[in-house]
């Protein structure tokens, strides 16, 4: 496990500046068709390796840690035949953009040390994004999967010219990354006006297709249900909020159906990006104090969570809230929510439509997605507890699905004190059962992106800019967008099954389950009667039937 974990971090540097792990903050790895094929060959050296290790001698902790480890490498093994790295400029520009910017979030070293690291990895801009020239495939590359790299470029552009020396103080140091930051612009300026030109002659597909995708589903993910079974889960879902949001709006405004009330509801929006993120500030701190109040969760001590805006590279990919985790394996535990601003250049009329989506109404429950206890209670609460592995491997079926979940449990615990406020909280958990449909029909090939885009915009009340967004997400993401409502259904579940089998109460049941990472679900569910000292666990590859 820990030469797996060793050799992970060395392959992707960038992630182990993100984890808080020293010795790669001047990287930012290699880029070349060898690496890319190398590192699908050792995937598959590595299943085989925790695929071939018996139960025998394993504690029920390491097995599932062994689980874990074959169940991610599983998944890129299905996935190798898929070539993102021919496809998506993604692969490329994510580091780049993300290995910089991290390094300043987290600031867990000196001034000097972080320019230097940061100067380091924009002069490898040139260097990564010449590879992604040389990889990048017209016959395999999407047009719409370019035009979100082409916004990322125009950013990473302004980003690493104008926002990253201003970083630091020393006038020498800044100086120094004024240079690279220059060099790094122009390398993506350069990249940009090569998508431009392969976009042209871009014939490839954004759909990985059924089989693709249920395999993710059923190895990666350990559902052990497909694609179309997904979907009708989504729809489902979709039909019975639907009748339960009918009957809230009645209550709040009889004669008028959830659609229109939700159109007057969005109508009072925060005026402009700032006064949005000061009310997500608000409600944020109003989350965390309705949680120690109630006692939902154990709140951990020294933690904090810091509202601010997306950064300037991930607004023309992202157009909803984000979140970003302390290291994980630092003593740090302040962590960051992103308010989704728009990208610079925006029409004030399509900032306007983006605030709609950011309601008076709306901006309670995504607090709490996002922050308390979302994602931020979330890892926050497992980064001390969870172990080295789960720390490194993380899956959105649990952690997407967890704040998904803890909007519910805020509901539960009556934080929603505003019928509007419950309704949008009820719109959001029907998005997410939309997003099951729209995902799953565009990969398995039965809609197309306008359709998904319709689909977004009619049935889950987004305005079309964030409808538009949010499709070209899901094209280049496949299974992510499902993950919200599959894992919060999923946890729901479990929890049902433990609060009858007498093993805890409501909380004990949230820090347990939180605190044995983000599984896959089976294994979650499995971590959860280990640390409740069960003995009678299920075999290893064999999760819990429902």
């Amino acid at each position: 496990m820990d030469d797996f974990i060793a050799e992970e971090l060395a392959e992707s540097p960038v992630l182990a500046t993100v984890l808080g792990v020293d010795g790669h903050d001047h990287e930012l790895g290699d880029f070349s068709a060898e690496a890319m094929v190398a590192r699908d060959r050792r995937a598959g050296v590595w299943l085989d390796r925790f695929a071939g290790l018996p139960d025998d001698n394993l504690s029920a902790e390491e097995r599932i840690d062994r689980d874990l480890a074959v169940a991610r490498l599983r998944g890129r093994t299905i996935m190798s035949d898929w070539q993102a790295w021919r496809r998506d400029p993604a692969v490329y520009l994510g580091p780049c953009l993300n290995g910089v910017f991290t390094l300043f979030i987290h600031r867990l070293h000196d001034e000097a040390e972080l320019a230097g690291a940061a100067t380091d990895r924009l002069r490898l801009v040139e260097q990564v994004l010449a590879a992604a020239e040389t990889n990048l495939d017209a016959e395999l590359c999407n047009p719409l999967i370019l035009e979100r790299a082409i916004g990322q470029c125009r950013a990473g552009a302004r980003y690493a010219r104008e926002l990253v020396p201003a970083e630091v103080d020393d006038a020498g140091c800044r100086a120094t990354l004024a240079d690279a930051g220059e060099a790094a612009a122009l390398a993506y300026e350069r990249f940009q006006a090569r998508l431009e030109q392969l976009a042209a002659h871009a014939t490839g597909p954004y759909a990985i297709g059924e089989d693709h995708y249920s395999a993710l589903l059923e190895k990666r993910e350990l559902l052990g249900y497909d694609a179309r079974e997904m979907r009708e889960r989504g729809r489902a879902a979709y039909a019975a909020l639907d009748e339960e949001m009918g009957e809230l709006a009645e209550r709040i405004a009889p004669g008028s159906g959830w659609r229109t009330v939700l159109e007057r509801l969005n109508a009072d929006h925060p005026d402009s990006p700032e006064s949005m993120r000061a009310a997500y500030e608000h409600w944020t701190e109003t989350a965390r104090r309705h949680l120690v109040e109630n006692a939902v969760v154990t709140v951990p001590d020294g933690e904090e969570c810091l509202v601010v805006p997306s950064p300037p590279f991930q607004r023309p990919v992202l157009a909803v809230a984000s979140y970003m985790a302390p290291p994980a394996f630092r003593p740090s535990r302040r962590g960051h929510f992103f308010v989704p601003f728009p990208p610079d250049g925006t029409p004030e009329a399509e900032v306007q439509k983006r605030l709609e989506t950011n309601s008076f109404s709306s901006i309670p429950t995504i607090a709490a997605h996002e922050t308390y206890p979302g994602h931020h209670w979330h890892l926050v609460w497992m980064q001390g507890r969870a172990r080295p592995l789960r720390r490194l491997l993380r899956t959105p079926y649990f952690s997407e699905g967890w704040a998904l979940y803890a909007e519910a449990l805020m509901r539960e615990h009556g934080f929603f004190a505003d019928p509007r406020q419950e309704l949008a909280h009820l719109d959001a958990r029907i998005f997410r059962a939309a997003r099951i449909v729209v995902d799953t029909s565009l990969h398995i090939g039965d809609m197309d992106v306008a359709g998904a885009v319709e689909f977004m915009r009619t049935k889950a009340s987004l305005s079309e800019p964030t409808a538009r967004a949010e499709v070209g997400r899901y094209c280049a993401t496949p299974t992510q967008a499902s993950a919200y409502l599959t894992g919060a259904l999923e946890i729901e579940r479990i929890r049902a099954g433990y609060l009858d089998a007498g093993l805890g109460d409501v909380r004990s049941f949230n820090d347990t389950i939180a605190a044995s990472g983000a599984l896959p679900i089976a294994l979650a569910e499995r971590a959860v009667m280990v640390r409740r000292g069960e003995g009678n666990l299920p075999p290893s590859g064999h999760p819990p039937s429902d």
